[in-house]
């Protein structure tokens, strides 16, 4: 499993619009394209975007790059402040174990 979040700056009076946006859901089917989790937070002054699946920045190339799902990110550009920024994962912890499930007698 792949993680990849996405954080962009918010501008000042962009909360309650960016809040409206989210709600709304994502402009594609997660499952659909691959991801096994996918979430918005909001903060006061960021929006931060999880994704998770296997080889995940692929999957999330081809959101970005899809022009029918880009057209739902427009309304973003007037409320979002500077360049979104790629967050990477130093620390994961997790109660549950990964399973591995390769080769024979597995």
């Amino acid at each position: 499993m792949n993680r990849l979040m996405i954080v962009a700056r918010l501008r000042d009076d962009a909360h309650d619009e960016a809040e409206i946006l989210l709600r709304e859901g994502p402009p594609f089917d997660p499952e659909g394209i691959g991801l096994d989790r996918h979430a918005a937070y909001l903060t006061a002054g960021e929006v931060v975007f999880l994704f998770e699946g296997f080889e995940v920045e692929w999957t999330v190339n081809e959101i970005v790059d899809d022009p029918l799902i880009a057209a739902f990110f427009e309304p973003w550009r007037k409320l979002v402040a500077g360049t979104p920024r790629l967050a990477h994962e130093c620390f994961y912890w997790s109660r549950v174990a990964d399973e591995l499930a390769v080769g024979l007698g597995a």
